[in-house]
C-alpha cells in the first residue's frame, strides 16, 4: 500500500484529503495542531501526531512515524492554517515572519526530510494546498496571497530540479471552500454561485498523487469555480 503524510490534516481541505486516500487504499500519518489528526488518523487506521508545521521538530516526527511505521512516503499534502490578515501596511514583521513560516518555510523543511526517501525509492509526489489568490492578489488576504506567489517559484524550482527523479510537484489552488464559513460577497463572486466542497479539493489532490498525473508536475491547479479571471 502506498503511504502518504498530510499536514493540517485534523479537519477541513487536509482532513478530506486524508478520508480520500485512506478510502483509496493509501496508509496515511496525519499532523494537526489540535488533536484531531489523532482522532480522524484511529478512524482510518492510520498514525495522528499533535504538532505544528512551523515546529521542525513536529515535523520530522511525522516523517519517522511513517518510516517506522511503513518503511516508505510515496506522496504528501501539505495543507496549514491560513496566516494573519489585515490592511496591508497594518500587518506587522511579526505577522509576515509567521506566514513565511507557515507558508514556505514548513514545505521546504518537509522537502529536506522526504525527498532523500522518495530519491531512495525511485519516485514520489508532493501537494502543496495554496490559494487561488496566488496569481490574483486579493486584499483580504496580503501575507497569504503575496507568500503563496512565493511558493509557486518554490514548486517550480523544486519540480524541476526532481523531475529526473520521478519526484513531481504541484500546487493545488483552491477558491473559497466550505471548510469556511459562507459570505455572500465572496459568494457572488463565483461564476459557479457556489463554494467548492473539501471533498472536491480532496479529490484533486488524490488525483495529483496518482499514477494518473504521472506527467504532471510543477503546475498551479485551480479548483475555484471559475473565480479567477486571466488565462
Amino acid at each position: 500500500m502506498p503511504v502518504a503524510i498530510l499536514t493540517g490534516a485534523g479537519k477541513g481541505m487536509g482532513g478530506a484529503a486524508a478520508r480520500e486516500l485512506a478510502a483509496r487504499g493509501w496508509n496515511v500519518a496525519l499532523l494537526s495542531p489540535s488533536g484531531n489528526a489523532e482522532t480522524l488518523a484511529g478512524e482510518l487506521g492510520g498514525i495522528g501526531i499533535t504538532g505544528s508545521v512551523t515546529d521542525p521538530d513536529d515535523l520530522a516526527r511525522l516523517v519517522d512515524a511513517a518510516m517506522n511505521a511503513w518503511g516508505r512516503i510515496d506522496g504528501a499534502v501539505l495543507s496549514t492554517g491560513h496566516p494573519p490578515k489585515g490592511d496591508l501596511l497594518a500587518l506587522s514583521d511579526e505577522d509576515w515572519a509567521k506566514g513565511l513560516d507557515l507558508i514556505i518555510l514548513n514545505v521546504v523543511r518537509i522537502c529536506r526530510l522526504i525527498t532523500p526517501i522518495m530519491e531512495k525509492q525511485g519516485g514520489g509526489a508532493i501537494v502543496n494546498i495554496s490559494t487561488f489568490a496566488a496569481f490574483e492578489p486579493d486584499p483580504a488576504f496580503p501575507i497569504s496571497c503575496t507568500l503563496r506567489a512565493g511558493l509557486a517559484s518554490f514548486a517550480k524550482l523544486y519540480a524541476d530540479r526532481y523531475a529526473a527523479q520521478n519526484i513531481r510537484m504541484n500546487n493545488l489552488l483552491p477558491g473559497f471552500i466550505d471548510s469556511l464559513p459562507e459570505k455572500e460577497i465572496f459568494k457572488a463572486r463565483i461564476p459557479m454561485k457556489r463554494y467548492g466542497t473539501v471533498a472536491e479539493i480532496a479529490k484533486t489532490a488524490a488525483f495529483l498523487l496518482s499514477a494518473d498525473a504521472g506527467y504532471i508536475t510543477g503546475q498551479n491547479i485551480r479548483v475555484d469555480g471559475g473565480i479567477t479571471r486571466s488565462v
